[in-house]
């Protein structure tokens, strides 16, 4: 799956804010009716990725680069000043020329600080602390988190948060050894890019 944040050189996005984003639009285009049910259009491809090892890609886009992607099949989600784009998931050598000409690593942003607790239901998020990576990085274990946790988590837990509007929060005034209790999944990172694989670098639960 291909994520793309907008980063304009004026405006650009906080670390927190892009984080979230990515992972509401990840479970919200895994939610959508195109993906979710059977005979949407977006469901074999979904269903086949989801079948494999997952992974997911997280790329910047500025200018008219951004307008551009919309034209391709995905969600675009609006947060507190950050904008992220999940695509419909493909094969990694069958890439949109759209997508495959932006920029991939070296997305790192600015801190924005703690952000104010949504109201509940919500997913809690929460990175190790431990663990350096990039923006781009923890945009894509964000995602990896909301997506575990929209299908792993109990089923009151899932309802609740789905029916809530699958809104995400990142935990970061709570110890990093409390949200491994707390959490109801965890991400193990498949060593692709940053970190090596089987790391630990996000938890996630949900919040009623």
């Amino acid at each position: 799956m291909q994520l793309v944040v907008r980063v304009e050189k004026a405006d650009p996005p906080a670390h927190e804010p892009v984080c979230e984003a990515a992972a509401q639009a990840v479970v919200r285009l895994l939610s959508d009716p195109r993906a979710a049910d059977p005979d949407g259009e977006w469901h074999g491809a979904v269903r086949e990725w989801e079948t494999r090892r997952i992974r997911k890609v997280t790329r910047r886009a500025r200018g008219v680069r951004w307008p551009e992607v919309q034209e391709l099949p995905g969600v675009t989600v609006g947060h507190a000043g950050a904008e992220v784009r999940a695509f419909v998931p493909g094969p990694m050598l069958d890439v949109p020329q759209e997508l495959a000409k932006l920029q991939v690593a070296g997305l790192d942003l600015a801190d924005g600080g703690a952000a104010p607790l949504p109201d509940a239901p919500y997913a809690a998020i929460a990175l190790n602390p431990d663990v350096r990576i990039t923006t781009g990085k923890a945009a894509a274990q964000c995602g990896h988190a909301a997506q575990l946790l929209l299908r792993q988590a109990g089923r009151k837990d899932a309802a609740a948060w789905l029916e809530g509007g699958l809104r995400v929060h990142l935990a970061r005034d709570v110890p990093w050894k409390t949200c491994v209790k707390r959490a109801a999944v965890a991400v193990r990172d498949g060593g692709f890019t940053e970190v090596p694989p089987g790391t630990m670098t996000a938890v996630a639960w949900v919040v009623r």
